[in-house]
């Protein structure tokens, strides 16, 4: 199997012509790939008292597989500290934009062997999330006492993505009013 290219490639925001519709000459993408994002939700669901964000700094495009890189990282450090519960997990940003390229052939006499896009508009190569400036990435949900364990977590998960990341902490009682 090919390996995938490096996020760099795919990082910058263009205009997507990645219509889906369910009519098929109207489709400019012909199949939607596969989500490789195992969960969305991780530890208890229950409620508490501080929120942990990470935020994007920048614009850009993330690929499904940074963020099940950055949500695995994070999600085992949490859970080897604290377990299944005693946090609450979230990613917020979900692929819908379809990344496609012109598959060329590479090595001797490749050169002669280039006719063209193989499909309309490029092959299907894979997913990515379209992420916006001070738009949140992950959300961990804890007490004061897990507070820094939080906050080592999404720094953790900031390293497998391709932009800087601020980490906020509010307050629930603070975020009600």
């Amino acid at each position: 199997m090919a390996r995938i290219r490096k996020g760099v490639a795919y990082r910058f925001l263009e205009r997507p012509y990645t219509r889906f519709s369910k009519y098929k000459k109207l489709s400019y993408v012909r199949s939607r790939p596969v989500c490789r994002i195992a969960r969305f939700d991780g530890g208890d669901g229950k409620e508490y008292d501080y929120v942990c964000n990470l935020i994007s700094k920048a614009d850009l495009q993330i690929r499904d597989h940074a963020i099940e890189a950055a949500r695995q990282t994070s999600n085992r450090h949490l859970e080897k500290s604290l377990g299944k519960s005693g946090f609450s997990f979230k990613v917020r940003i979900y692929p819908h934009h379809i990344l496609r390229e012109n598959p060329l052939a590479s090595g001797a006499g490749a050169d002669r062997m280039s006719t063209g896009m193989a499909h309309n508009f490029g092959k299907n190569i894979g997913v990515a999330a379209r992420v916006k400036t001070g738009q949140p990435l992950f959300t961990v949900k804890t007490n004061k006492e897990n507070l820094p364990l939080a906050r080592q977590a999404l720094k953790r998960a900031s390293y497998k993505l391709a932009c800087q990341c601020t980490i906020t902490v509010e307050e629930k009682a603070k975020m009600r009013q």
